[in-house]
């Protein structure tokens, strides 16, 4: 069996109301993906910083998610072509 190690980062800033999150995939092999995300809060709701740094970050995990499907898909069409053979 083999067993592999991709981690994932996720860097997350505040600048008032605003949260922006970067979620960073890399890998053994030295890939990098990196998602983007961001949040900000309605000046009516409470100042609740865990919320928007969970909104912030979800969402770039899903950007990050959505990016390496992409690069999934690129690679299967790239192996799969009658020219790579």
């Amino acid at each position: 069996m083999l067993a592999k190690r991709w981690t994932v980062q996720i860097h997350i800033t505040e600048d008032g109301d605003t949260t922006a999150a970067r979620a960073v995939l890399s890998t053994e092999d030295r890939t990098h993906l990196a998602g983007a995300g961001h949040a900000c809060r309605n000046p009516a709701d409470p100042q609740v910083p865990e919320i928007g740094d969970e909104l912030a970050a979800a969402r770039a995990l899903a950007d990050l998610a959505g990016r390496l499907l992409t690069a999934s898909s690129q690679n299967i069409a790239q192996v799969t072509s009658p020219t790579s053979w």
